[in-house]
């Protein structure tokens, strides 16, 4: 757990000064000088692309991360980086021609709500084929143990580089046809970073070693199989994350697009800590399933679940306990105040995926990886029945509602399928302990705001902010809810005192 400590610190670090931009160009650039409109395009042309590279990588983000352990031996990886770096290419081809046929029906079904997206419809496909790379490269720097640089190229330069585009476009020097190209290059230059940093590490082979492949015909077929079957399963989960807002934008326009986004970037601000854990965790697992070693499966996955309750639940504490000031804060706040449960409901959502992404991570490094394609079908299924009884229904509230709703099913029957499966302990006593500690922090907050109600919103938020997140870390440290946490916590201090 070393080196995922420390490699994860420094991640989460990095992934914080980027969240202060973020958090800049998002509620103080976005909200000031772009249009709900424009908000949902930007939005909404991410998610597409977003949705794309999840089809077009043909399952192989995963797999570089399972079968690199195979591969690598004391002198070389074999050629392993070559079919990293080709097969999402073929990928990207294949499903370059399908979006490109997909024009007519798809401009038919976003027009009458949103024409400023069919306008940009084909500015995905260069968006789309910068971030997969981008992403590639990413996994590729993971897997030899290095996440710090490629998370400080997705999490910072890519924010800063979006908050200078869009300052651009707010003082008119560049024209909604600009914003959008700039964008793509933005993408374009974190790729080309991560490909230079990926290249520095160590010597990389790029041509495949076809006598390796020969005499381990039975790692190939696996490799294929499991390829194919996450590309199978792409189909269906990549689809989940990105349905609602594909609906919102359908059914009630950009407008609302743009409102749920600023939303959905609020509520992402929960899930942030586990980005820099799962980098590094996932390799982990990988080695102790191919090694069989449950005991250390078991151990890293109730140490990752529980620090993820304990943080990422800390995190949605403190943005429900401001989320009033917040919207006071932000320029043209009572726009964006309309989607206030919009932000709690995306935020428990977040903080549940947070929590359990590493038992379906262990799912699909598992021989049990079959089981993960009937999970991602139920997952698609009910989000998009969901998305389309509730949309309609209740806005984009729910919206919101019908993510919780299928991630929350989604996840239960993922502990389902590891508990006896995989035999894997997800949760300890200390986990159930956080999560009572929460509810009592959630339900303190609700009694205050109910019945000790203050006209002076900075003094009302400041005083909740400081008593029940005081009181619930100084709960956390006493009760060592976290040893991890707390041994950090007497490691500085040590150092301080020498």
């Amino acid at each position: 757990m070393g080196v995922i400590a420390k490699q994860s610190i420094r991640g989460t670090i990095v992934t914080y000064l980027g969240i202060a931009v973020g958090v800049v160009t998002t509620f103080f650039v976005l909200t000031r000088f772009l249009t709900t409109e424009e908000i949902g395009l930007t939005r909404v042309l991410i998610d597409a692309a977003v949705l794309f590279i999840g089809l077009a990588q043909l399952g192989t983000n995963t797999s570089i991360i399972r079968f690199y352990p195979y591969f690598q031996d004391d002198k070389n990886d074999h050629g392993f980086f070559f079919w990293a770096l080709v097969v999402p290419f073929v990928g990207f081809c294949i499903f370059a021609v399908i979006y490109w046929a997909c024009r007519v029906p798809l401009g038919a079904w976003f027009g009458d709500k949103s024409p400023l997206f069919v306008e940009y419809y084909y500015f995905v496909l260069p968006l789309a084929f910068f971030m997969l790379y981008q992403t590639i490269f990413e996994t590729t720097c993971n897997v030899l143990m290095n996440i710090v640089l490629p998370r400080a190229v997705r999490e910072l330069i890519i924010r800063i580089g979006l908050l200078i585009i869009y300052l651009l476009y707010a003082f008119r020097w560049l024209s909604m046809d600009g914003l959008v190209i700039a964008i793509c290059l933005n993408y374009a230059v974190a790729a080309l970073i991560n490909l230079c940093y990926f290249f520095s590490l160590k010597h990389i082979r790029l041509r495949p070693d076809w006598q390796f492949l020969r005499e381990n015909k039975p790692l190939v077929r696996r490799y294929l199989l499991y390829t194919g079957f996450l590309f199978l399963s792409a189909i269906t989960s990549v689809l989940a994350p990105t349905l609602s807002s594909f609906f919102v934008t359908a059914k009630m326009g950009l407008d609302s697009t743009g409102v749920f986004a600023i939303a959905t970037y609020m509520a992402v601000l929960v899930s942030i800590p586990n980005r820099s854990v799962a980098a590094i965790a996932s390799p982990q697992m990988a080695r102790a399933i191919k090694e069989q070693n449950h005991e250390e499966c078991s151990y890293l996955t109730q140490q990752v679940t529980r620090n993820m309750l304990l943080i990422c639940g800390f995190i949605l504490l403190a943005i429900w306990i401001n989320i009033d000031l917040i919207f006071h804060i932000l320029p043209n706040g009572a726009t964006f105040a309309v989607a206030k449960n919009v932000v709690l409901i995306l935020g428990v959502s977040q903080l549940i995926s947070a929590t359990f992404a590493i038992c379906f991570t262990a799912l699909n490094y598992s021989r049990f990886y079959a089981f993960s394609l009937l999970l991602s079908l139920i997952l698609t299924a009910s989000a998009l029945w969901l998305n389309n009884y509730l949309v309609p229904l209740f806005g984009i509230d729910g919206a919101a509602l019908s993510n919780l709703f299928s991630y929350g099913l989604y996840y239960l029957l993922v502990l389902l399928t590891v508990l006896p499966l995989c035999r894997i302990r997800v949760v300890d006593k200390r986990w159930w302990l956080i999560l009572a500690l929460l509810a009592l922090l959630f339900a303190l907050n609700w009694l205050w705001q109910t019945y000790l109600p203050a006209k002076n919103i900075w003094f009302d938020s400041i005083a909740r902010s400081i008593v029940f997140l005081g009181l619930g870390a100084l709960i956390a440290y006493k009760a060592e809810l976290s040893p991890e946490i707390n041994n950090q916590i007497v490691h500085r201090k040590s150092s301080n005192r020498q």
